[in-house]
C-alpha cells in the first residue's frame, strides 16, 4: 500500500498560514489515510531548503516518497483534495 503524506511547509508568523490551520483539520479529520506533516521553515531550514520552499505556505504532496504534487498559498479544502488525484 502506498504511504501518501501531504507536507505543510508554514511559519507561526504568516497570516495566511495561521488562515489555513481549520482547512487542515477538517481534511485530516476525513481524510485518515492520508499522514499530516506539519513544517515550520523557522525551525526546519534544511527541510524547507531541500524542497526549495520560498513562499508559504506551501502544501507538498508526496507518494512513497516522491513529490507528485506542490500548491502554493490560502486554497479551500476542495483544491488540497484535488492534489490526492494527481
Amino acid at each position: 500500500m502506498s504511504k501518501t503524506v501531504l507536507m505543510d511547509f508554514y511559519a507561526d508568523w504568516c497570516g495566511p498560514c495561521q488562515m489555513m490551520k481549520p482547512v487542515l483539520e477538517e481534511f485530516e479529520a476525513t481524510h485518515g489515510d492520508v499522514e499530516i506533516k506539519r513544517v515550520n521553515i523557522d525551525e526546519e531550514e534544511e527541510l524547507a531548503d531541500k524542497y526549495n520552499v520560498s513562499t508559504i505556505p506551501c502544501f507538498v504532496l508526496e507518494r512513497d516518497g516522491v513529490e507528485v504534487a506542490r500548491e502554493i498559498g490560502v486554497m479551500p479544502l476542495k483544491k488540497i483534495e484535488k492534489m490526492l488525484e494527481k
